[in-house]
């Protein structure tokens, strides 16, 4: 299927005089993570279905200094920071799309000012717009009736107060969307924030990951939905923690949209 992907790069819009209505930042974990890589494919389907123009860096992207930052390394946040607003501005990039909350995030709120400022926004936000502009028709497909419970990326939901757009996607599905006594505001992190993903757990009785697995797992869903690749990590950790392998899926919500439509 992949062969099938029209992934144009920014460099090569620039050759052909073009500018592409969105920039596709796709990520770190989108680029190297196998099961991430995924998401980004799905997405990008979607995108080449809905007659978008879109590109993306390519090689010229690096990470947006997210874990650095949050590790403690501003100096080295900086330095990535600087590097990728040059490129941008370069580019004269004005509107970024990403599937990483985390990217999502620290160029939103966090560019701005060391001089890089972007409309930037989350992918699922991005496909309500264009659902809502009639670029996109999402039909329940495969997942119709099914029980799907969503969980609130905390770089989306409790720092960007992003709640509604993933949910209204969902429910296009025709799928019963069921809440976990923790969501929205109240959400709990699945453990991988604050770069937590890239260190070795400290002592304690129990996984972050597992607890919000549980949370999950309380609601009886058929699938589990994210709307970051970190979640989606630990979240699978999870239920193979719980040995819910077979019976429990995981997947984003671009996912979700391409499989309905068999993109």
């Amino acid at each position: 299927m992949s062969e099938n992907l029209i992934v144009p790069t920014m460099a090569e819009m620039l050759a052909q005089g073009k500018q592409p209505e969105v920039l596709f930042w796709v990520g770190c974990a989108g680029s190297f993570d196998d099961r991430a890589k995924k998401i980004t494919k799905a997405f990008v389907r979607i995108l080449n279905s809905a007659n978008v123009s879109f590109a993306v860096l390519g090689t010229e992207e690096s990470c947006t200094g997210d874990p650095a930052k949050r590790a403690g390394n501003e100096f080295l946040f900086q330095m990535q920071a600087m590097m990728n607003i040059e490129v941008l501005n370069a580019y004269e990039a004005k509107k970024i799309v990403t599937a990483c909350p985390h990217c999502f995030n620290t160029l939103k709120n966090e560019y701005p000012e060391l001089g890089g400022k972007y409309e930037v926004i989350h992918h699922t936000e991005f496909l309500k717009s264009l659902l809502d502009d009639g670029r996109l028709a999402i039909e329940g497909g495969q997942f119709k009736g099914k029980k799907i419970t969503f969980h609130d990326p905390c770089y989306l939901g409790r720092a960007n107060k992003i709640y509604e757009a993933p949910r209204d996607l969902i429910e296009k599905l025709d799928v019963a969307l069921v809440e976990m006594k923790r969501s929205k505001a109240n959400g709990l992190c699945c453990g991988a924030g604050g770069a937590q993903m890239f260190k070795d757990a400290e002592k304690g009785n129990k996984e972050v990951n597992v607890e919000r697995t549980e949370d999950a797992l309380e609601t009886t869903p058929d699938i589990i939905a994210t709307g970051c690749p970190f979640c989606n990590t630990m979240m699978t950790d999870g239920i193979k923690n719980k040995e819910k392998e077979g019976e429990v899926k995981v997947m984003d919500i671009a996912e979700l949209i391409a499989n309905a439509q068999d993109l």
